[in-house]
């Protein structure tokens, strides 16, 4: 049994939107986004995470960090030979949070 971490907005990352509007959320267990399709979190989701989590990088951190190990299990049982690395997860889910790089100005 895992622990689910939740974000400041109380929303689990692959739960429903609160409004009509697509979220950008993962869609498990793929973790692409729910909203344009690209890998999870995409340029939207990050800029939303950072919103989210102002001023606490160590909590987005640790979030991301949780996203990553579920994300890991979940692509590698998909396809155990031809996944990505885990260095390119990491980079994925947590190795973009950098203080003073906001995610509008990386590439994604």
């Amino acid at each position: 049994m895992s622990a689910r971490l939740v974000p400041p907005s109380g929303r689990q990352p692959d739960g429903p939107a609160a409004d009509d509007e697509t979220p950008h959320t993962p869609l498990r267990p793929l973790w692409s986004c729910r909203a344009d399709g690209q890998h999870w979190p995409c340029r939207e989701a990050r800029l939303r995470l950072t919103a989210e989590f102002d001023g606490n990088p160590s909590g987005l951190t640790i979030y991301l960090a949780s996203m990553f190990c579920e994300a890991a299990q979940d692509i590698h049982h998909l396809d155990p030979s031809n996944g990505p690395s885990p260095r390119e997860l990491f980079d994925r889910f947590v190795g973009w949070v950098r203080k003073g790089k906001p995610p509008d100005r990386q590439a994604v």
